[in-house]
């Protein structure tokens, strides 16, 4: 059987997505970003190691380790992280993130002296008129922070990135003014933050758009490289992370589990399979799980029973219509066929199996594919008595209920 006799993908339409996206770097902000999430501990120094083991594993690009002006906790981990990056000769690149003050890029030159590492120096500047207001900050004083961490990080031997906080509600002439005086100081890479979770995937496409413009206009386009850095309040973060790879951006930003201020950023797991489902990464994804169930595990975030794939939900069912369906997948010996009649990620790729529950909208079909994948018999009375049961419930059967209804059943004489 070949898929697309059974499946017509409507994704492919526009084909050209497809091929963006071959070229779309994955950058990761969990140990820096999805740590200034007020809902989650900081990982220990041991599960923070492997994590990054696990993201360049994954074929992840860069990912940022830390704000070492922080603290002193903040730059000693992040330090041997890097360390460790170094030693192990993992395949990810290490960033760091800094204000545009000499206090935080400092500590960000001291670590790449003492590691040997090649680092690049993410440094943020809040750029909307808002910010300008609330600050009291003139254009001109953010020209000067701007050329001066530029200045420092590339004498100190540091990539330097630039990154605007709240650009998609900056205005584009500051933008302008800006990006020129990074550039001209030494910077190879702008990141366009959606700080607030503000923009629309029309809104990102422009901005992207805009940006590749102006630096071809400089041009610099191309040793200066383009990234998407967004955030989830308007539960937008993921197709605009999609949005921005199509219309030009060399790198787009996540966290794993979509962890990070507010209501979160990117889910970077949910980007990998968006990418892995349009053949774009072919890397195994038993990896993807590893990642997802230790960051849960080392932040004390658990993951939601309806989170996508990794949620305990994510590939169980208890209506009785989409049951008949994947029984009879699973009737024709097609593990292929099952994994996708009713979803549209396959749960193999994750270790993961569909899953039958019996409850009050399940029919006989759920009940007798629950015993007799189980090794149980199915008799009809014991089918009917545990249906009884779930339609007079208001949730799912738990497995301990349905086995009481089967013991008590064969207890009869």
């Amino acid at each position: 059987m070949d898929e697309h006799d059974v499946i017509h993908d409507w994704n492919t339409q526009r084909p050209h997505q497809g091929d963006r996206w071959r070229t779309v770097e994955l950058h990761d902000e969990t140990l820096r970003d999805g740590l200034q999430s007020p809902s989650v501990a900081d990982p220990s120094l041991e599960d923070k190691l492997t994590i990054v083991e696990l993201l360049s594993e994954l074929g992840v690009a860069s990912a940022d380790v830390g704000l070492p002006g922080a603290g002193r906790r903040a730059a000693e981990d992040a330090c041997a992280v890097i360390q460790h990056i170094v030693d192990n000769k993992l395949e990810i690149r290490p960033s760091l993130a800094a204000r545009t003050h000499p206090s935080d890029i400092r500590p960000c030159i001291e670590i790449a002296e003492q590691t040997g590492a090649r680092i690049e120096a993410m440094m943020f500047l809040g750029t909307s008129p808002i910010r300008l207001y609330t600050e009291g900050w003139s254009e001109e004083r953010l020209e000067s922070l701007t050329r001066n961490a530029m200045q420092m990080a590339t004498e100190g031997g540091l990539m330097a990135t630039f990154v605007t906080e709240d650009t998609t509600r900056s205005q584009p002439a500051l933008l302008e003014r800006l990006f020129t005086a990074a550039v001209e100081e030494g910077a190879t890479r702008l990141v366009l933050c959606d700080t607030v979770g503000h923009a629309t995937p029309a809104g990102t496409r422009a901005l992207v758009s805009w940006t590749v413009d102006l630096l071809q206009q400089l041009g610099v386009h191309e040793r200066v490289a383009v990234d998407w850095h967004g955030h989830d309040d308007r539960g937008l973060s993921l197709i605009n992370a999609l949005a921005a790879s199509e219309a030009g951006a060399d790198r787009v930003h996540g966290t794993v589990l979509g962890l990070g201020e507010r209501v979160g950023n990117t889910p970077l797991d949910q980007l990998i399979i968006n990418l892995k489902l349009h053949g774009v990464l072919q890397r195994d994804m038993q990896q993807l799980a590893e990642l997802v169930y230790r960051v849960s595990a080392a932040t004390e975030r658990p993951i939601p029973l309806d989170y996508p794939v990794f949620g305990a939900d994510a590939f169980r069912t208890g209506t009785g219509v989409h049951a008949a369906a994947v029984i009879k997948a699973c009737t024709k010996g097609d593990r292929w066929l099952r994994d996708r009649i009713y979803s549209g990620v396959p749960a193999e790729w994750f270790g993961r199996d569909q899953e039958i529950t019996v409850g009050p909208m399940s029919g006989a079909s759920n009940v007798r594919y629950w015993l007799t994948s189980r090794g149980y018999t199915a008799p009809a009375p014991l089918v009917e008595a545990i249906l009884s049961a779930a339609k007079s419930t208001r949730r799912m059967l738990r497995d301990d209920e349905i086995l009481e209804i089967r013991a008590s059943l064969s207890a009869k004489p």
